[in-house]
């Protein structure tokens, strides 16, 4: 297979508690995604390690890789680029994918691309689904809650984003406090299924404001002060309020989301991505939102909203075929930013 036609972009993706790779064409098919999961090492935690996450990164890199490029079927000569996540995230495991990156990108003489995890969330449903630029996004994932005008690879305006949590963090917590098991967005969404989500009036927090800014701590708090007026808690207590928090995350979702609408005065794609759009009751609060208001709704297939290798060689790739890569010198970084790349 030569190397200009098709063009292939190998992503790596190591920001957090995954250890992924992925190969990609320039018309969008993934030839291969590889995921290592790390969720056993930090379930004890409750969250994820830091240390531990950078030596599982460690570990598992050249594996994944090896596998990412075996199922694509093809060799390290045959790419036209190496992508790999370069922030934000936990610096120590960034470093290993970006170190990993640069390394095959200098022994096969390949462009290097350093690509900002957030663009690899945002871009996602290019790859997927075709989407035109400009599009809407609300980025929602355990690090970070924003809304986002997409008009172009490298552009975007945020619109608003979070003053405190994440909605991943809330999620995450939400479920210690009811004991649910971690990742606590899957947990907290299969205890909700069982529960009503009217049994408590959780806060909606911002939503008497303008603008497009998202409060979460508050929610969480009043979780909190449920559980602590409780002598025992039941299950039903637990799905009760699992199913009253996620259904105020849905309603602050939308409120927030209707304003960014009405801010931007233009009909186009309403895009959610990230690991909370994985979550089934905001994916369709949205849908909603958008056939109201007249505009398409997208969101990436689900094994793609969680972190992984596609996003990051999609992104690589977007920027590949405008001619942009970086140095080998390029320094990662735990934050970055999708604003500062305007």
């Amino acid at each position: 297979m030569g190397n200009t036609n098709p063009k292939l972009v190998l992503g790596i993706e190591t920001s957090c508690d995954e250890t992924a790779a992925s190969v990609v064409t320039e018309d969008g098919q993934i030839l291969s995604n590889v995921v290592f999961s790390q969720i056993e090492d930090h379930q004890n935690f409750g969250g994820v390690v830091p240390e531990i996450a950078a030596r599982s990164h460690l570990q598992k890199i050249d594996g994944v890789i090896r596998q990412a490029m075996s199922q694509a079927n093809i060799k390290f000569s045959d790419l036209s680029a190496i992508a790999a996540t370069c922030g934000p995230g936990l610096i120590g495991g960034v470093l290993v994918g970006a170190v990993t990156a640069k390394a095959i990108a200098a022994y096969y003489s390949k462009p290097f691309i350093a690509v900002n995890h957030l663009e690899g969330h945002a871009l996602t449903v290019r790859l997927t689904n075709k989407v035109k630029f400009p599009y809407l996004l609300l980025l929602a994932s355990g690090g970070h809650t924003q809304l986002l005008f997409v008009k172009g690879v490298g552009q975007y305006q945020e619109l608003g984003g979070t003053i405190d949590d994440a909605a991943g963090e809330a999620f995450d917590k939400t479920a210690k406090l009811l004991n649910l098991g971690y990742p606590g967005g899957p947990a907290v969404e299969a205890a909700a299924v069982k529960g009503d989500p009217k049994a408590y009036n959780f806060p909606r927090s911002m939503c008497q404001r303008e603008g497009c800014d998202f409060s979460f701590s508050g929610l969480k708090s009043a979780v909190l002060r449920e559980v602590e007026k409780l002598d025992q808690i039941t299950d039903q207590n637990k799905f009760d309020m699992a199913a009253s928090f996620q259904q105020a995350i849905v309603e602050i979702m939308m409120n927030r989301c209707k304003n960014a609408l009405r801010m931007i005065h233009q009909p186009m794609a309403l895009v959610v991505a990230g690991g909370v759009a994985a979550n089934r009751e905001i994916r369709n609060g949205l849908e909603r939102l958008a056939q109201k208001k007249g505009v398409e709704f997208v969101a990436p297939p689900l094994n793609l909203c969680t972190d992984n290798g596609a996003m990051i060689a999609w992104a690589g790739m977007e920027k590949f075929l405008l001619g942009r890569q970086d140095p080998l010198e390029f320094l990662p970084r735990p934050r970055w930013p999708l604003s500062s790349l305007s």
